[in-house]
């Protein structure tokens, strides 16, 4: 079972060692009194000399994202204006066309997998397009099912007669 961290103690736990420290406690008692390394409490105080009390408080986790909000705006508007637009012969969008489009419009590479994340963020969801014939009749086919096909199905066979099952 994997356990989440709870940051907003972890961070608690780092501002109440700034106090300590900031009363003249020793990083050694610091260290024994919240549970965690000398080493720690020393990355800490040279946290608070450089940036003060706001260095301490939990930042963005993982990595940057590579396009700003703007950029993702503006994708997300690409997108719906349809493939066809970005100049594709088709109306689908695929993972790869839309890393293409991201790369000669943003300079940016994503691999198939992330861009998955990417547009799941900006709001869109696999969508498996039907295959239909360009050329379809639609009133042929609402003729064919209504007249061919029941012709073409098989019917009960008479009364009494032996069950193939």
């Amino acid at each position: 079972m994997k356990h989440k961290r709870d940051f907003k103690a972890l961070e608690k736990r780092r501002l109440k060692g700034a106090k300590l420290l900031a009363r003249g406690v020793s990083k050694s008692e610091v260290a024994r009194q919240l549970g965690v390394t000398r080493q720690t409490v020393a990355a800490w105080e040279q946290r608070l000399d450089e940036g003060g009390q706001d260095s301490l408080k939990r930042g963005a986790l993982g990595r940057p994202r590579q396009l700003d909000a703007e950029q993702e705006r503006e994708l997300a508007k690409r997108l719906m204006a349809g493939a066809l637009s970005c100049g594709y012969p088709t109306e689908l969008w695929t993972l790869p066309r839309i890393g293409k489009l991201i790369a000669q419009r943003f300079g940016v590479q994503y691999s198939t997998g992330h861009l998955w994340h990417l547009l799941r963020r900006l709001g869109f969801s696999c969508q498996k397009p039907e295959k239909r014939a360009t050329q379809r009749n639609e009133g042929e086919i609402v003729r064919w099912k209504r007249h061919t096909w029941p012709a073409l199905k098989k019917k009960p066979s008479a009364k009494g007669a032996p069950s193939s099952s």
